[in-house]
């Protein structure tokens, strides 16, 4: 008798799976959903799963070594740096994302703590819920975005959404991305510049880049001092890009004035980290991707994704080089 082919959830934080397994069963197939907190638990998940898809959980080269029959790996998300890419192209197993599912979310995401830096919202919300009314801060702390040099790291889909909205605020915007054409940068209405560049004209900083060698730790100590006195920090695209201690010093010593996070390093951020405490910082656990219209397309990519792999198709966006579908090991 042969057996039902398997797609495996390895981690997921919505209530059930009700989604994904309707449409795993229209196909022919069988959905088993784990919420793996370990290496070991995580090997036991995938052995003989033709398809795995994960969300959080670290797919190590040793669990990727595990998956003797997987046709691909699928993830939950848009960054893939929870994935050891390399030992999954060693395996012939192709690793695909869901890169467009939340675009809007961010960008307005973003906006939302710009502004919210800028005009001193949360601040004021707390000063009247603290029984005080009146300005809050200095005048000057109270800016205009027409009025601000805004420097935008990556020119991806959300990056450039980001781009669109900055403009019709009428401030400057400055754009560095090594992959991005000059060219495509100016057509949007923004000015193409070094990372030098962006860096010490910005009075505030937006990060929109992937993780990746090159680009962990990228704000650093170095970075943040290169940076006006008093400019302003957003990042809502990967918390390793970010070094959490020299982000700290700058944020108390003054050289930023402020900082809006929704993605961390570590993460889940520590219950006594100094993030959560300081008055000059705006954070968000991770939510700037959700929506109803998100969240579904999110699911429902990952799971198609899974079915067309399993069928002995090549998924969509393989993002770690494997051009040929993979067999039954």
């Amino acid at each position: 008798m042969t057996s039902v082919p398997r797609i495996v959830v390895t981690d997921y934080s919505f209530p059930d799976l009700d989604l994904e397994a309707a449409l795993v069963r229209d196909a022919g197939f069988e959905l088993v959903g784990h919420h793996c907190k370990t290496q070991d638990e995580l090997i036991g998940a995938v052995a003989g799963a033709d398809a795995v898809i994960t969300q959080f959980a670290l797919i190590t080269p040793a669990v990727i070594a595990a998956m003797t029959r997987a046709r691909a790996v699928v993830r939950y998300g848009i960054g893939v740096d929870n994935v050891d890419l390399d030992a999954a192209r060693a395996h012939a197993i192709p690793v695909s994302n869901i890169p467009d599912y939340c675009i809007d979310e961010v960008a307005d995401h973003t906006l939302s703590f710009i502004l919210g830096l800028t005009r001193q919202v949360v601040t004021h919300t707390r000063e009247v819920r603290a029984g005080r009314w009146g300005l809050a801060v200095p005048v000057p702390a109270m800016r205009v975005l027409r009025e601000q040099t805004v420097g935008v790291l990556g020119f991806g889909r959300i990056g450039r959404e980001v781009v669109r909205r900055l403009l019709a605020f009428k401030c400057r915007v400055l754009v560095h991305d090594p992959v991005a054409t000059a060219a495509d940068i100016v057509a949007l209405g923004a000015v193409a510049a070094s990372l030098d560049q962006v860096v010490a004209a910005a009075d505030l900083l937006s990060l929109h880049c992937p993780s990746t060698p090159a680009t962990r730790k990228l704000v650093g100590s170095a970075l943040l001092g290169r940076m006006k006195p008093g400019a302003l920090l957003v990042n809502l695209s990967r918390g390793d890009l970010v070094d959490t201690d020299a982000l700290v010093a700058a944020l108390r010593s003054g050289q930023l004035a402020g900082a809006a996070l929704d993605v961390f390093d570590p993460e889940p951020l520590p219950a006594d980290h100094p993030l959560r405490t300081l008055p000059n910082v705006i954070v968000a656990p991770h939510i700037a991707s959700v929506s109803p219209t998100a969240v579904r397309a999110l699911r429902e990519g990952a799971a198609r994704r899974a079915i067309a792999a399993v069928r002995g198709e090549l998924p969509p966006n393989v993002v770690n080089g494997v051009t040929v579908a993979r067999g039954v090991g």
